[in-house]
């Protein structure tokens, strides 16, 4: 039987690290818990990894799996649709990204290759370099706290549109009202996929103007 050294490998822990916090989330994840989730010592696991920053770096890294390849043609806004899409089901599967990646601007090769293939998405365009980055930026934020909505957001909660409909008044909040009225706030198949791909559509819009 293969020693205990020979088992481990950076990757293998990577691996259950994720698993782990796939289920549990990242603030259960602790090297102990790890080390007893894998049948080693704790000590064991830091012969791989210096501590548990770098592996959630290496978490996230690998987490992220690789972006979408654009087809073969694609313009600009189908390439971004199918990026944009692609954070959207990293984020439902794996949830506690959106807290790990919170701090600041990636820097690990995994989700560095999600804003390079974002901007490669801009390529073709007349767009600056500086424009590029704003409107993959601004398309990531949205993403990440349409997601975060999403997966917060409970199964059986309450009939918000209902609870709406006794508070507006509206004279004080007109726009609220015709909002309300029209509809916009009622749930449909699939509400959350509909918003987010409502509101991309209007920032693919804005992008527009500029390409």
């Amino acid at each position: 039987m293969p020693s205990e050294k020979l088992r481990l490998s950076r990757d293998r822990i990577v691996t259950a690290a994720i698993e782990h916090a796939d289920v549990d989330g990242l603030g259960a994840l602790s090297m102990a818990r790890l080390a007893e989730r894998l049948g080693c010592g704790t000590m064991s696991l830091y012969r791989h990894i210096a501590n548990k920053d770098e592996l959630v770096v290496c978490m996230l890294s690998a987490a992220s799996g690789p972006p979408p390849v654009a087809a073969q043609g694609a313009d600009w806004r189908a390439a971004l649709t199918d990026w944009s899409f692609g954070l959207w089901d990293v984020y439902h599967r794996h949830p506690w990204i959106l807290a790990a990646s919170a701090a600041g601007p990636p820097t690990d090769p995994g989700q560095l290759a999600w804003l390079d293939a974002g901007l490669a998405a801009l390529g073709g365009t007349r767009m600056s370099e500086r424009d590029k980055l704003a409107a993959v930026l601004a398309i990531l934020h949205f993403a990440r706290g349409a997601a975060a909505l999403a997966i917060e957001a409970p199964a059986d909660g309450p009939d918000y549109p209902g609870l709406m409909r006794s508070v507006i008044d509206s004279d004080r909040f007109p726009a609220l009202a015709s909002a309300l009225e029209a509809g916009a706030f009622d749930d449909g198949d699939d509400s959350h996929v509909g918003e987010f791909r409502s509101g991309l559509d209007q920032l693919l819009d804005g992008i527009s103007l500029k390409v």
